[in-house]
């Protein structure tokens, strides 16, 4: 078996040749943004979003942390942080996993078949248990507000200018330019 390092290399490599773009981030391999499309037949379809991922030191063993830095709505997904509430990244993690399984399964399956009796965003969820036909209509009006792919284009060339630490990354510490391209921000 190989050492975490390796594996984590090897995994990071694997998500770079497939089809998603992959930004490192500060150069290292533990930190980077990768662009996410909304499943097709869904809501989120022609959605862009960018999803930051961090890989612990522990890796493969210990699950990455993934959280969506442009504006979201879905129940189980922050909407002030982007942070996902998806068991099998936070508990059910194995290091049978790996970086594609999270961008091809896991992301999908949760935009595909969101969990409203476990809620991260209480709104979203509501609206979907009260009226499904508004929630699919405030998820179509957030990806065409926050999600396409001038919004991701540019919060990237921002970050690359930058160095952004983890804080400033899941945080509400955005200039006014970023309010309608990065999550973080409620709208006044």
């Amino acid at each position: 078996m190989s050492s975490p390092s390796k594996r984590r290399d090897m995994d990071v490599m694997k998500l770079m040749m497939s089809d998603y773009s992959v930004e490192p981030i500060n150069d290292g391999i533990n930190e980077f943004n990768v662009e996410f499309h909304g499943p097709k037949e869904s809501p989120y379809e022609g959605g862009v979003w960018k999803v930051r991922v961090e890989l612990p030191d522990a890796y493969p063993y210990k699950s990455p942390s993934i959280g969506f830095l442009n504006k979201i709505f879905h129940p189980n997904v922050d909407e002030l942080s982007g942070s996902v509430c998806l068991d099998v990244i936070n508990q059910s993690w194995s290091p049978m996993f790996d970086l594609l399984n999270v961008f091809e399964v896991f992301l999908p399956q949760l935009l595909l078949y969101p969990n409203p009796s476990d809620p991260l965003n209480g709104d979203a969820a509501s609206l979907m248990m009260k009226d499904k036909v508004q929630y699919d209509q405030k998820v179509k009006e957030y990806c065409e507000r926050y999600a396409k792919k001038e919004h991701i284009v540019n919060t990237l060339t921002e970050e690359s200018d930058e160095e952004v630490s983890e804080d400033e990354a899941f945080s509400d510490g955005r200039t006014d330019s970023d309010d309608d391209q990065i999550a973080g921000r409620v709208d006044p």
